[in-house]
C-alpha cells in the first residue's frame, strides 16, 4: 500500500487551476505516475480531509528541450490530476 504523501507530490498552483478551484471546486495535483484514481482519491481525502467526488487524470509528456550544443533532451514525463470536492468542501492553499 502506498503513502498519500508518495502519490501526492504537490499541489499545482497556476491560472487555470485557481480559475476551476474558484468557480468549480476543482483542484490540481501533480502525482506519482503508477497512481490510479483510486489510489488518489483516497490520498487526498487523507492529507486534506474532505470529500472527492471525481478524479480526471492526464499524462503529460516532456517537453523537447535544446542545449547549447546540437544536442537535444527532454523534460520529465508527469502526471497531472483534476480532483473535483463536495460542494460543502474546500481545500486552503494559503
Amino acid at each position: 500500500m502506498k503513502n498519500s504523501a508518495d502519490i501526492i507530490k504537490k499541489v499545482l498552483l497556476t491560472e487555470k487551476g485557481t480559475m476551476l478551484s474558484e468557480l468549480q471546486n476543482k483542484y490540481l495535483f501533480k502525482v506519482a505516475k503508477d497512481a490510479n484514481k483510486v489510489e488518489i482519491k483516497r490520498a487526498v481525502e487523507e492529507l486534506f480531509n474532505v470529500r472527492v467526488m471525481a478524479v480526471n487524470t492526464m499524462c503529460r509528456k516532456g517537453k523537447k528541450k535544446r542545449q547549447r550544443t546540437a544536442h537535444f533532451g527532454t523534460t520529465a514525463a508527469w502526471k497531472r490530476a483534476v480532483v473535483t470536492l463536495h460542494a460543502e468542501d474546500r481545500i486552503n492553499l494559503i
